[in-house]
């Protein structure tokens, strides 16, 4: 038999610069040495180098992946395939490649051959051999930016370090990337949903589903994985012949499980995450409308803009947010009541608080037509099309009329003359709550509040509380980023990175730029961060600023009339940005001074 010898390998690290090089050479390296050829692709951030060819694939005998990201196996099919991380496959690359060996050709079926003639390693031990797992995930949240693709690292991450191979797909706001295909599905022995808003299973039937947060994702994502493959195996269940009392009694606590799980918050989340495209394009073409003045004259370029941010996006804000709300609840027999309740609560004058209502009001009758109303097996089929819509969207539209429209109305009355009206006091007490709470979880359930508060103040031309929330979301990365600058001791070598990304970030109003501090020293970033924000909405609220548009951060400014006392809505932000920075700094300066590393010896 010919000698076995040949090995395909593919590096790869979140950067694609020092450990996928540095993984690559040691690879090259320790393989010559070992008598062994061997080709290395690298994968990064430049895109693919020294790209693996057909042909070198193909007469491989072996692939090693040394990467700490998602790397696509699907071109290996058929060959053992043996995965690690970077750090690993540099320090102990050796020891990678023995171990490669021998879990892919352990010692009762290595051919004689598999160790080349001029190699002088010694035999290699036996390795345990387990069946590589395959995972599938999908990560979610409400604004579909930052946690949703740093949760999906994470998970790649722990699938390394664990040994296993995933792919993840992110529902973000451009919609879904890396999407799993029915092959994927098909060989993964359990899915990870790590998701703050509705995710639609039904492509995983039969499958072991493991549902949890991006928080718990990015906390531990070991843990996801591991309990994802700890959930009974449904087929297995099946097969075991334990009866249809026990699958009811396992579908019972699953289903109570996803209820904990879910909640209403995190119903209302989805309505936010569906929300939010529809208000930010309003609300940016709005403002471009005021680059024509305040009152464009009918039939002007200013008007046409007007219409299509006022008269059509900002009408569909409050039913989309209580559809999307419904279809989390009841999926999607709560689309069609609760899209018609919240065009309902709209022109009742409910605001947004009637679209929370009729969002949720529309999911639980429908839902609780779906389930108690029985129907004859023959008509079954028009349960879904007719009795559940018919049902839910009359029960829904007459309990607003009747019961509900007047008392939110003349609460959402009494709300917007009180924030029109209010003092100078009470504008900066709402401003400082408002301010904190953007900074309180980066991102999270305390922020998204903050900011569904102001949106939904917009539909009602109330500006000052988006201009506050805005400006104080920004300063917790903006501040961090200038704390790298200002006392650089204080911070590694990484979060000098993290730094120049979070400047980026914070300009654009993405507060989850601020996350990698957080993360790594909560206790001292957070304060600062709350402390800087706080005051930022303060003195936005103080100063009387405006904001037309919901998002765009710093960029905004360059829209005519779309800010109002732009040069104070600057100051305010800046101001909050050193507070932060300052806060930040002398904090860390308490924190417990590392002990040295002992150099170890040439010997040890």
């Amino acid at each position: 038999m010919k000698p076995i010898k040949k090995i395909a390998a593919v590096t790869a690290c979140p950067t694609g610069i020092a450990h996928t090089i540095m993984a690559a050479e040691a690879l090259k390296k320790t393989a010559q040495v070992m008598g062994y050829d061997i080709q290395v692709e690298t994968q990064g951030a430049e895109g693919i180098k020294t790209p693996l060819s057909d042909t070198a694939i193909a007469e491989a005998d072996l692939i090693i992946v040394g990467a700490d990201i998602h790397v696509d196996l699907s071109r290996f099919a058929g060959k053992p395939v043996y995965a690690t991380s970077t750090s690993r496959t540099i320090r102990n690359t050796k020891a990678v490649i023995e171990a490669a060996i021998a879990e892919s050709y352990p010692e009762d079926d290595e051919p004689a051959s598999l160790t080349p003639e001029v190699s002088t390693v010694p035999p290699l031990p036996v390795a345990d051999s387990t069946a590589l797992k395959h995972l599938v995930a999908i990560t979610s949240c409400p604004t579909g930016i930052a946690h949703t693709f740093m949760a999906a690292e994470a998970l790649r991450k722990a699938a390394v370090e664990l040994g296993y191979n995933i792919k993840v797909e992110t529902q973000g706001s451009v919609g879904a990337k890396n999407q799993l295909t029915p092959e994927d599905i098909a060989q993964a022995d359990a899915v990870a949903i790590a998701a703050d808003t509705y995710v639609d299973l039904s492509r995983f039937t039969g499958k072991r589903v493991f549902q949890t947060s991006t928080k718990h994702a990015l906390k531990d994502g070991k843990d996801v994985l591991e309990s994802a493959l700890a959930l009974p195996e449904p087929a297995a269940q099946a097969a075991t012949g334990q009866g249809e009392d026990y699958l009811q009694a396992v579908k019972q606590a699953k289903a109570q499980q996803s209820a904990k799980r879910s909640g209403p918050y995190k119903h209302l989340l989805t309505g936010v995450s569906y929300m939010l495209p529809v208000i930010v394009a309003g609300g940016l073409i709005i403002a471009l409308s005021f680059v024509f003045g305040l009152k464009p004259e009918p039939g002007s370029i200013g008007d046409a803009l007007m219409q299509i941010g006022g008269k059509a996006a900002f009408a569909l804000i409050v039913p989309v947010l209580s559809g999307f709300i419904a279809f989390s609840i009841a999926d999607r027999p709560g689309l069609a009541p609760g899209l018609i309740g919240g065009m309902l609560a709209s022109n009742l004058g409910m605001g947004f608080l009637g679209g929370i209502l009729s969002g949720f009001l529309a999911g639980y009758i429908a839902l609780f037509v779906r389930d108690k109303v029985n129907l004859p097996p023959n008509f079954e089929g028009i349960k879904p099309v007719l009795v559940i819509p018919l049902l839910s969207t009359l029960v829904v539209g007459l309990l607003l009329v009747y019961v509900f429209g007047a008392p939110v109305k003349g609460l959402m009355d009494g709300l917007t003359a009180f924030l029109k009206g209010m003092g100078q006091t009470n504008a900066v007490v709402l401003g400082l709550i408002l301010g904190g709470m953007m900074a309180v979880d980066m991102g999270g359930p305390v922020n998204k509040a903050a900011y569904t508060f102001a949106v939904g103040l917009l539909t009602n031309d109330i500006t000052q509380p988006m201009a506050a929330v805005m400006a104080a979301g920004m300063t917790p990365p903006l501040g961090l980023a200038l704390a790298t600058l200002l006392a650089k001791r204080l911070f590694t070598e990484d979060e000098h990175q993290a730094g120049k990304v979070a400047t980026v970030l914070g300009l654009s109003f993405i507060t989850e730029g601020v996350i990698p501090f957080a993360a790594k020293d909560p206790l001292r970033v957070i304060p600062a961060c709350i402390a800087g924000s706080a005051i930022t909405g303060a003195l936005s609220m103080l100063f009387g600023c405006t904001l037309r548009a919901p998002h765009g951060g710093i960029f905004v400014l360059a829209i005519p009339n779309a800010v109002g006392n732009g040069g104070p809505y600057v100051a305010a932000i800046a101001i909050g940005t050193l507070i932060t920075a300052i806060v930040a700094t002398q904090l860390k300066r308490w924190q417990p001074k590392a002990k040295p590393k002992v150099a170890e010896s040439p010997s040890s």
